[in-house]
């Protein structure tokens, strides 16, 4: 069992951030999540904030560090799709999605650092996606955002790896969330046809890679990009 530590987790109202909240608990840790709306598991903490306001931020972690003490681990999981066509592709479908993906990313890891420095510990785990380095047609917007994510982990790691903290990435592919439910059965049957798995994962199995990825058993691992897709995103 790892050391009891203080976790973050954006977004963790619903979907894949609603499951690391829960594995974080099932493990004994504390654990906070920011929402705009609804609220994470039982027996977390949830705080108001928004990942594109870097005053709402610093005020959850104010609240966070009263209730919880300072962040030991950050999930930056928050993240929206605005998907079309390059040529339909209107500026701002591009940059409220790097704004909330990336810059929002950044606004949180920034934030989250001056304790992790204090504390001389740190895990920063940012949720990217296959399609940050496999691409996606209609996802300029959002696969350039995950993929700014791998160079913001990288960055990190040079900068902060001398004091006990480490950035990594994790890549999910298609998972069983209420975002790919809504998708046509013969649309969801072509993109199982792509997975050498041969099917979606849960939410639980990105939670677990993640949890592990922040324990202490994985002190030596930093700047990694680790998919969790089955095999789809092979050697990107």
């Amino acid at each position: 069992m790892s050391t009891i530590r203080t976790v973050l987790i954006t977004g963790g109202n619903r979907g894949i951030g609603y499951a690391i909240a829960e594995q974080f608990l099932a493990e004994g840790h504390r654990v906070a999540v920011t929402a705009r709306s609804g609220s994470g598991p039982e027996g977390s903490l949830t705080v108001r904030a928004d990942v594109t306001d870097a005053a709402s931020i610093d005020q959850a972690f104010t609240a966070i560090e009263a209730e919880l003490g300072p962040v030991e681990v950050v999930v930056a999981n928050a993240g929206i799709t605005r998907d079309t066509l390059l040529m339909r592709m209107s500026e701002e479908d591009f940059t409220s999605v790097v704004d909330t993906n990336l810059t929002g990313a950044f606004r949180v890891v920034k934030r989250a650092s001056k304790g992790m420095l204090k504390a001389r510990f740190g895990r920063i785990v940012l949720v990217s996606s296959v399609v940050g380095l496999y691409g996606g047609a209609g996802q300029a917007n959002y696969s350039a955002s995950k993929a700014g994510l791998v160079g913001l982990a990288r960055s990190i790691t040079r900068e902060l790896g001398a004091r006990g903290i480490t950035a990594n990435v994790v890549a999910p592919g298609f998972i069983e969330t209420e975002m790919t439910a809504v998708l046509p059965e013969e649309q969801q049957a072509e993109y199982r046809k792509a997975i050498p798995a041969a099917r979606f994962a849960t939410p639980a199995e990105v939670a677990k890679v993640i949890s592990w990825i922040a324990s202490d058993d994985a002190a030596y691992i930093s700047g990694a990009v680790i998919p969790v897709d089955g095999g789809l995103g092979m050697g990107h």
